[in-house]
């Protein structure tokens, strides 16, 4: 829905939310700034992942709408509050009309997530899955993910090589999936 100030500060339509620009890399500066306010609510979902690294595997989090975030309060009251939070660039505006989102959209992405707005993104690997390495000695090629090993955070795989069927143990970590383990 689309609106232009004037029509929010007269009529401002129940359970709406914003949808706010951010500075670069600063959504959670953002938020934990606008959280300060009473009357506002915040909802900025991150993404928590474990990534590869020279160190190995290492987690990250991450803004789950790079730039973005959601809020709910009164406009007519708090607007130029909210626009000069340190980490705020400004509203999602169309033209003269500012974004608003239906309660039922935020519902949706918050079931998804955890309390502290997390989603962790599990790199799942599962028997029978296909994969590519992507470090490591075999680099390039294609196995079988025949076994678990969740408490190395491992996987057993058959390998095709020079005629012959190998297998070996691979961190989940130097794997790339080729197929979706849901399938």
């Amino acid at each position: 829905m689309l609106l232009t100030a004037s029509e929010l500060s007269r009529d401002q339509p129940a359970g709406s939310w914003f949808c706010l620009r951010t500075e670069p890399k600063r959504e959670h500066i953002a938020a934990a700034c606008l959280r300060q306010i009473s009357e506002v609510e915040v909802f900025c979902p991150r993404l928590r992942f474990r990534k590869s690294t020279k160190r190995g595997l290492v987690w990250f989090v991450e803004s789950m709408f790079p730039g973005y975030l959601f809020t709910r309060f009164e406009y007519a009251s708090l607007h130029r509050r909210i626009r000069q939070r340190p980490g705020v660039s400004g509203f999602v505006q169309f033209g003269e009309r500012v974004a608003l989102l239906p309660d039922v959209l935020i519902n949706e992405i918050r079931s998804r997530t955890g309390p502290d707005d997390l989603l962790e993104v599990a790199a799942s690997m599962q028997p029978g899955q296909e994969v590519r390495i992507a470090q490591g000695p075999f680099q390039g090629l294609e196995a079988l993910v025949t076994r678990l090993i969740t408490a190395r955070e491992r996987v057993e795989i058959l390998i095709e090589w020079m005629g012959r069927s190998l297998c070996a143990e691979a961190s989940i970590g130097d794997l790339l999936p080729l197929t979706d383990p849901r399938a």
